[in-house]
């Protein structure tokens, strides 16, 4: 059985996954300003990664690794932002966020200040990448 906690953003998801099972879900975050960004949520409503026993723990950082690699894959992206940071949703969660030299915020993290805005016409096109990647996610986590 899943722990929830009520008013909890993250135990009251309701957002399309790509993937979802017992532990854990996956889910593309619909940021204009960030296609591929992505979230691995782990169900139970614990606050830390420590909160985990290690057979967990290590089934969320193979799920955060493969969605990184799926990001990679299809986002191609100059880095890679992983991040855990829940300090406004105290749910574990994971962010893992394409970055490139011409995002609004970069080299900063995407939660500061915007520095420039992206060409419309470079956003439109890693829009259209999206679809794949949602494939590629969904892939790594089928894939033995």
């Amino acid at each position: 059985m899943t722990t929830r906690v009520a008013g909890c953003e993250l135990c009251d998801l309701n957002v399309p996954t790509v993937v979802d099972n017992d532990k854990f879900a996956v889910i593309l975050v619909d940021d204009a300003n960030y296609p591929g960004f992505a979230r691995v949520i782990w169900k139970d409503h614990v606050r830390e990664v420590s909160d985990l026993p290690d057979a967990d723990r290590l089934l969320l950082n193979d799920a955060v690794h493969k969605l990184e690699l799926a990001v990679r894959d299809v986002m191609r992206p100059l880095k890679v932002n992983v991040a855990s940071l829940g300090n406004v949703v105290p749910h574990l969660h994971w962010h893992v966020i394409p970055r490139y030299a011409d995002d609004a915020h970069f080299p900063a993290p995407v939660w500061t200040q915007a520095v420039r805005a992206t060409p419309d016409a470079v956003l439109a096109e890693r829009r259209k990448l999206v679809p794949q990647l949602a494939e590629a996610i969904a892939r790594r986590f089928t894939d033995r």
